[in-house]
């Protein structure tokens, strides 16, 4: 089988191909064909050295993939030869509040990734795909969507009528735009080009404001409300962006923290009223589960930008760290 290896670190031609043997699962695990994988942020930081989490040296990379399952340890009932899958962020987080230990492992960083042919992994670590999406579509939700989805009912549930602010068009963005239109939400994207500004409109956006035309954006959003501001924040952007969601929250409203990244301050004007700053780190196993009866239920698409070839992963990273796409980037295994 080919496996990427992360052989060295703050260089993307440290990403070399390897050929290994196919591993045998054992006890209460199974292998996985992988068929496709996708990127995340979190991929460029393993890169980079700079994620919250050490990663291995010569680590298969990539947290994300879906495929298909090819062998049966014992033990195994409750999956079968077959079953299309995709692998969890966080395999030992099964459900409950995420604790530290169950942080210290995770596909890619820790252990061996998607961006090889095939994964083992325990039953338990994976997820049934919706039947409805391909492969390439369900590789991914173990990251993106997840978070999309715990940011909207991991924490204060959502309520038809009630209206969310999303910063970006990058996956979580577009799984929560999605997930929040399926909630009867009303939506507010915060984009950068007017091609952006498209796809958050077809994808149901009620309103649209291009921070590039209006950089101080928390007043336009408040005047879209009639000045009550939004009951939701997902937060993707970095924390400098923090201030002007905080300023443009209605009193009580809750603020999903996907990412804190730069060095931003918030002042006391920002702080105003009473809102909850929750941060969001992907979510457990049974988030996963729950997500994926809604997008089967509302038979939902993930927004995929291009699909790169798995001997074309390099400049797969490279497309994704130009962050000119718009939705997912992945790698097909053909």
């Amino acid at each position: 089988m080919r496996a990427y290896r992360m052989d060295q670190f703050d260089r993307l031609d440290g990403l070399v191909l390897h050929e290994q043997d196919v591993p045998r699962p054992g006890h209460g695990q199974v292998l996985v064909k992988i068929h496709a994988r996708s990127l995340n942020y979190r991929d460029l930081l393993i890169l980079s050295q700079r994620y919250a989490f050490p990663a291995l040296r010569g680590v298969v990379p990539l947290s994300d993939g879906a495929g298909e399952v090819v062998a049966l340890g014992s033990g195994v009932t409750s999956l079968n030869l077959g079953d299309r899958v995709a692998a969890c962020y966080f395999p030992r987080w099964q459900s409950g509040r995420l604790e530290m230990p169950m942080a210290m492992e995770q596909f890619g960083c820790h252990r061996d990734g998607m961006l090889a042919d095939y994964v083992l992994a325990d039953a338990c670590e994976l997820v049934q795909l919706p039947a409805h999406l391909s492969y390439e579509q369900g590789s991914t939700l173990p990251c993106a969507a997840v978070t999309a989805w715990n940011a909207l009912t991991g924490g204060r549930s959502l309520m038809p009528g009630d209206t969310v602010l999303i910063l970006g068009t990058g996956g979580v963005a577009l799984f929560a735009l999605q997930f929040a239109k399926t909630m009867g939400a009303r939506a507010i994207g915060i984009t950068s080009s007017s091609r952006k500004a498209a796809v958050l409109r077809s994808l149901g956006a009620d309103e649209v404001i291009d921070r590039t035309q209006d950089p101080e954006w928390a007043p336009e959003v408040r005047r879209l409300t009639q000045g009550a501001g939004v009951d939701h924040v997902v937060e993707t952007g970095a924390i400098d962006t923090l201030p002007q969601s905080l300023a443009a929250c209605a009193a009580n409203a809750e603020v999903a923290l996907v990412a804190a990244l730069g060095q931003g301050s918030l002042d006391a004007a920002a702080l105003r009223g009473l809102v909850t700053i929750r941060r969001v780190f992907v979510g457990s196993r049974a988030s996963f589960v729950n997500m994926n009866r809604a997008i089967d239920l509302h038979r939902l698409v993930p927004v995929i930008d291009r699909a790169f070839s798995f001997e074309e992963a390099r400049s797969a990273y490279e497309h994704f760290a130009a962050q000119k796409h718009v939705g997912k980037v992945i790698i097909t295994s053909t």
